[in-house]
Parts: C-alpha cells; structure tokens; sequence
C-alpha cells in the first residue's frame, strides 16, 4: 500500500497528464473587473462551454465602476456562471485537467473573488491550478484563432491597461511600454461621462469608449486639434491623463460659449468625440511605429512576416484598428486582432492561456499551494527604459481615415 502522500502526489500526476487518448479540459475563470467569466476548453482550443455576467449597466447607472460593487456582483454570480460552463460543456469537473484564473492585475476586490472561489474548487475535487497574468491572456488569444508564431510585437490596450511588449513565449515577454497614467478605455470612459452621453438617445445603453466610437462617425474632429501626448518623449510608454484635461477644458470652453450647464449635452459632441478617439489613435499609433523600429533595429522581430497583435477591449474600435492598419503597412509588418467578442474580458481567454501553459508544462500548482492576487504586475521583462535610451524619431506619417 501506499502512504497517503504518495496516493495523493500520483492523483495529481495523473489529472495533469491525463489518459494518453483523451484531449485534457481546462477551466477558466475571469473576474480582474467588472465581468465574471468562466469557459471550458479543449487543448486544441474548442470552446466546449463558457459563460459570462456582464456588470455594464449596473456601473452605467453609477457612472463608473465601484469596487465594492463589482465585488459583490462577482461574489453573487461566480458560482453560478462556473457551473453554467460546466453544464454547457458537460464536463464534470472530475474531467478537468486544470483549472485557469486571472491572479493579476486587476480590481484587488474582484480578483479576491475569484481566486478564493477557485483555491476552494482545485482542492474540492484535487485539481491543478493555473495562476494567469491577464495581460498575458489577452496578448495570447489571437493564437486561439491563428497559428501565431513567436516572437511577434502585441500593442494591448483596455480599460485598465496600455502596454507594448514582444511575446517570445508563452510565459516569455519583453516590456517595451506601459501606461504612465490612465488606461486608454478609463480616458474614454471619463470623456464620455463628462459630455453625459448617457443622455443621448444613441448612446444610453453604450459603454463610454463605445459612445464615443459612434458619435465619431458624424463628427468633425478638426474642430479641436487635440495635441497628441508625449510628442516630445522618445519612448514608447502612453499617457492619457492629459489629454483627458485637454478635452476638459474644450468641454468647459464650448459649454459657456453655450450658456449650459454641466450635464447638459453641447451641440458639438460629436465633434469631440470624433477629435478624442483620433488623438488617442494617434498617441497609439506612434508609439507602437517607434517599438516597431526599435525591434527592427535589435533584430527583435523576424525580418520574413512580422506581425503585430492588437488585443484587449480598446481593440475593438475600429477607427483604432485602421490608424495602427496604416503603420504596419508602413512599416511593412502584419496586423492580426482576434475577434472583437474575444477582445474584452471573458473566460474563454482564461482558459485558452491555461491551456497553453498546460502544454508547455509552465507555472501548473498543485492544489493546495497558497497563493496571492497582485493587483499591479508588469509583463515580463521591462525594457522600457533601453527604449527611451535609443531615443528614436519618427518618420512622418499621414494618418487619414475616412468613416
């Protein structure tokens, strides 16, 4: 007989490794914000089940996210959004090899959620855990999709996070920029509540960034010649903060030549609108052209059919996606965005990472190790300070796009 230990030890080995014939199933689970997401995957990457509860008009009707209240949203929802993947796929969770949750970065009160939910499922029924970097994540869907290789350059821009970086593993990336301030979809958010779009029959049940999106179709955006952030910082790390008092003061300015309260919708939101989405395309757009040269110029990239990915909930503008369209085919790179309903937070992402480390037999715990949620957490290896030391300029580019 064996002693309990050894018992124990070879559970574990046999529920990672599987049957030599069967195709091992990995959960994943989401809740670094404001949605609550859980899938069930196959390592070839099949969907066999997945479930998501969206807190977006909940935070609508408050005006931003709460905390506290995206904590108690997942606390109620968790349990019930997990076992609707399950369902869905059925999949017992007897037949899961792993199961994948975001641990970082995130909403500390909502990563607590779901990783205290997660730590309790794994030793419930002896599985293998799989802390996930939910940037990590979104900068690996799009080889859900399409047989990616490594290494490419991935530009993830969201809510919460901007970031530059070069995927040269699963677990193996080059920090080249971040965020200095505010996330690009938070500027939005912000921009959008300030000009109340929330009143405007178009934009009622619309997220800011997605309100913002839309009204730009019709707007005019060299009514307000935005200055693009950093102009004079060679490096490709982002700021928005001051781009958002930039369209403060616009706003403030157009609301007494008026004579409107704040609250009250201007006659020209479109125009700003359209004039904020084409100041942060820009701001993006350069700073991913600069990382482009700087990986060129380190031999960063391969020179046959280097791609650029864009991923994250940003990435589904489609006024962003043609701006940066324009710099890789000046630059002579390929870019790839996965699906727009992949972009944003969900747990199929989750899952697709946890299998992807599966595979390559990386950062796979057993059940009963403690572990922490980190609500800040870089990517990979920072490099953004080799990056402004190269100080590269940048070649003039005419970004024009017709809605």
């Amino acid at each position: 007989m064996f002693p309990t230990k050894v018992k124990r030890l070879l559970q574990f080995r046999n529920t990672l490794w599987g049957c030599a014939h069967c195709s091992r199933l990995v959960l994943g689970i989401e809740t670094s914000c404001d949605d609550t997401g859980a899938a069930v995957m196959d390592e070839t990457g099949k969907i066999l089940g997945e479930s998501l509860h969206s807190q977006k008009e909940v935070h609508l009707r408050t005006g931003g996210i709460i905390p506290t209240v995206a904590q108690q949203l997942h606390r109620e929802n968790i349990e019930r959004v997990v076992q609707e993947a399950l369902e869905r796929s059925h999949v017992a969770p007897s037949r899961l090899s792993a199961v994948a949750t975001t641990v970082k970065p995130g909403l500390s009160l909502s990563l607590g959620i779901g990783l205290d939910f997660s730590l309790r499922f794994v030793r419930q029924h002896n599985k293998p855990f799989i802390p996930i970097h939910h940037m990590e994540a979104h900068a690996l869907t799009v080889r859900m999709h399409l047989p990616v290789p490594f290494p490419f350059l991935v530009l993830l821009v969201s809510g919460g996070h901007s970031l530059l970086a070069v995927a040269r593993g699963v677990d193996d990336f080059l920090l080249l920029g971040h965020s200095l301030d505010e996330a690009p979809g938070d500027m939005m958010d912000k921009v959008a509540r300030r000009l109340s779009l929330i009143k405007h029959p178009q934009c009622s049940t619309l997220s800011g960034g997605q309100a913002l999106e839309l009204l730009a179709k019709d707007g005019d955006r060299s009514r307000f010649p935005f200055r693009t952030p950093m102009g004079q910082t060679y490096d490709c790390c982002f700021s928005f903060a001051g781009l958002r008092n930039q369209v403060n003061m616009a706003i403030m300015k157009k609301e007494a030549e008026e004579g409107i309260e704040q609250g009250t919708l201007l006659s020209c939101v479109k125009d700003i609108a359209a004039a904020t989405q084409h100041t942060v395309a820009c701001h993006l757009a350069k700073r991913t052209h600069r990382a482009i040269m700087f990986c060129k110029e380190n031999g960063m990239l391969p020179s046959s059919n280097p791609i650029l990915v864009l991923s994250g909930g940003v990435a589904s503008n489609e006024y962003i996606r043609k701006t940066l369209s324009i710099i890789t085919e000046t630059t002579g790179l390929h870019l790839l965005c996965p699906p727009a309903k992949f972009c944003t937070d969900n747990g199929v992402m989750i899952a697709w990472n946890g299998v992807e480390r599966l595979r390559e037999g990386k950062g796979i715990l057993p059940p009963n190790v403690d572990v922490c949620y980190e609500p800040k957490a870089l990517l990979g290896v920072d490099m953004s300070a080799e990056v402004r030391a190269a100080a590269i300029r940048l070649p003039s580019v005419r970004i024009k796009i017709h809605n």
